[in-house]
This record gives C-alpha cells, structure tokens and sequence, in this order.
C-alpha cells in the first residue's frame, strides 16, 4: 500500500511538472538565444513576442543598407549563434527575425524619425517542425547558414520572407500558410521543398529563382499566385501541383521555357 501511495504521489508531482512547462514566456526564450544557448521546446506554448532582432551581439552593418526608399536608413544586424529548435509549439505572439519602425504594417510603431531597420541572421540549424505562428513571422533578408525546416507549421498571419538567403535548402513541406507568404527575391538551393504545401491568401514568388531541383508536388495555390519573373531550372518536380485561384506567370520561365499550365502539367 505504501509503494502504491508514493506512486501515486510521484505521478502527481511528475504531471505538475509537465503542466508547468506547457506555457514559456517568450523573454525566456530570449534570453537563453541571448546567451548563445542551443534551445528546443516541444509541445509548449510560447507567449508573447520573440524578437530576434535586439540581441547583445547586435551590430550596425557596415557598407550600406537594404532599405531601397531611404538610402540613409541604417541597418542593425542580430546573430543568432546556437540552433533553435521547436517542434510542435504554439507562438501566440509574433516571431521577428526583420523589424522596420518606420512601417506600420506587421510591426509595433511608426515614427519616420528612426530610419533605422533591424534584422537578424542565423549561423546553426533552425527547426520549426509542426508550429503554429499565430501572429506575424517576420524573417525578411535573413540569412540561414544551416538546416532549415518549417515542415508541417500552420502560420495563421502573415509570413514574410522577403529577400532571405538560405545556404541550405528549406523545407516548407506541409506547411499551411493561412495569410499572405512573401517570398519575392528569394534564390532557392537545390532540394527546396514545398511539397503539399497550402497557400490559402496570396503568394508572392516574384522574382524568385530555382536553380536546381525543387518540390512542388502536390501543392495548393488558392489565393493570387505570383510568379511573375520567376525562374524553374527542368528539374522542378511540380506533379499535382494545383492553381485554384488568379495567377500571373508573365515572363516565369521553367527549364528555359515560358512557364504555362499545359507545360507544366507536361513536366
């Protein structure tokens, strides 16, 4: 009877435990990226803002700035050090590797006194494996040295990958992306994959580049596809590939060609 009851006590401390750890405050999370900390979490909900873009290493880049409209903008870089990795949380909050004072959309203030942008580089592997983004992600101009993977994450606002560059190929396999997904100006590796990839609202693939294979099979374009300018090398894999809502494929080329549905359902 007594190994029974102590059982049951330590179920009940081993629970606690767990119930404990199912809700980290995203200042948490900060600080351990802050301290150069590898960080995974999985099954937890993370509260709050995770804005990647004021860690101590943070450092005004020298020899310009991106900012096309105010040449006098100045740019601050983060550096994210060790790999993050979450599989299966919730961030209720927004996720900002890119922050902009001067925009009014996706971010906190606009007051065009700043002209200062701030965004945030990663050395190690991400990993966001079956997440939910419940807010705004913001990864534009990011720079991912490693293994990236969003494979099977639902993001609910805005996803913004403008002009990121990945050494790696990313994996967006799965992925639902339930508002606007920007990725205009990205230069995609080799074995980029959007396989059963969702786009509900719009999808800007603008002058995006896809030099060697990529997998888009079985993908779900239902807003506005732009793909203008973009460019397909011959070994795109694009079997069941749908488009249920407008498109623009003006000057998109596949394999050399002039990119249109009946070529593309040939390859």
């Amino acid at each position: 009877m007594k190994n029974v009851v102590l059982t049951f006590l330590l179920i009940i401390i081993v629970s606690g435990g767990v119930a404990a750890q199912t809700s980290v405050n995203a200042a948490d999370v900060f600080a351990q990226i802050n301290r150069g900390q590898a960080v995974t979490y999985q099954n937890v909900e993370i509260t709050g803002d995770l804005d990647l873009t004021q860690l101590a290493n943070k450092q005004l880049k020298k020899g310009g700035n991106k900012d096309d409209d105010n040449p006098s903008t100045k740019e601050y870089v983060s550096t994210v050090t060790a790999p993050l990795k979450f599989t299966n949380c919730t961030f209720t909050g927004k996720v900002l590797a890119y922050y902009n004072p001067d925009q009014g959309i996706l971010y906190f203030s606009k007051d065009d006194s700043k002209n200062e942008i701030y965004n945030t580089n990663f050395e190690k592997e991400v990993s966001f494996q079956h997440c939910t983004f419940q807010q705004d992600a913001a990864f534009k101009y990011s720079q991912f040295k490693e293994a990236v993977s969003f494979t099977g994450s639902t993001f609910a606002d805005e996803a913004f990958f403008k002009y990121a560059k990945f050494e790696q190929a990313p994996d967006f396999s799965k992925v639902k992306f339930s508002d606007n997904a920007v990725f205009k100006y990205v230069h995609f590796p080799a074995n980029t994959n959007f396989s059963q990839a969702v786009f509900t609202d719009d999808a800007d693939f603008k002058y995006a580049k896809f030099p060697g294979k990529v997998n888009f099979e079985k993908a779900q374009f239902n807003g506005f596809a732009n793909f203008k300018y973009a460019d397909f090398s011959d070994e795109a894999k694009l079997q069941g590939l749908a488009f249920n809502g407008n498109k623009d494929f003006k000057y998109t080329k596949l394999g050399g060609q002039k990119f249109t549905d009946t070529y593309r359902q040939e390859k």
